[in-house]
């Protein structure tokens, strides 16, 4: 990989995550959906691991379902190459969780996104993800 090949890929992976945060957030769940390969595996502190994007899918949509809004951002992104057609991401990550009903947050938490990609076609993917956070802070309804 020339390096700009290398600094074109490392733009469509930020492009990637970019879209799976927009994605999540407005709960766009076929572009969200489309952004992971068939065999994507997902591994979140406390749910069990998820092993296809379709699994995934099924629960991320239900755990956010139209009793939540959510607010994802995903910043300083180390994006390394594994070859020309895999590559390995940690990105800091934010995320606030509001119910609908009072618009009070009930999630407020913090960490590091831990991917993997690759590209199979002319796109890149997700193929996982683990979130390991360092910092959760809960509210009930009320904002407590």
């Amino acid at each position: 990989m020339t390096e700009i090949e290398e600094l074109m890929a490392r733009e469509e992976i930020k492009l990637l995550k970019a879209r799976r945060d927009r994605a999540v957030d407005t709960k766009d769940w076929d572009l969200y959906l489309s952004l992971h390969a068939p065999d994507h595996v997902s591994h979140n502190e406390g749910y069990p691991r998820w092993e296809s994007a379709q699994e995934m899918i099924e629960n991320v949509s239900q755990l956010l379902g139209p009793q939540t809004k959510s607010v994802h951002h995903s910043h300083t992104p180390e994006i390394t190459f594994e070859s020309d057609e895999k590559a390995k991401g940690i990105w800091a990550m934010e995320d606030m969780i509001f119910d609908t009903a009072t618009d009070t947050m009930v999630v407020h938490g913090f960490g590091h996104y831990h991917e993997t990609y690759e590209k199979r076609g002319e796109r890149w993917l997700f193929t996982s993800r683990q979130l390991k956070r360092t910092l959760v802070k809960t509210f009930d309804v009320a904002g407590r």
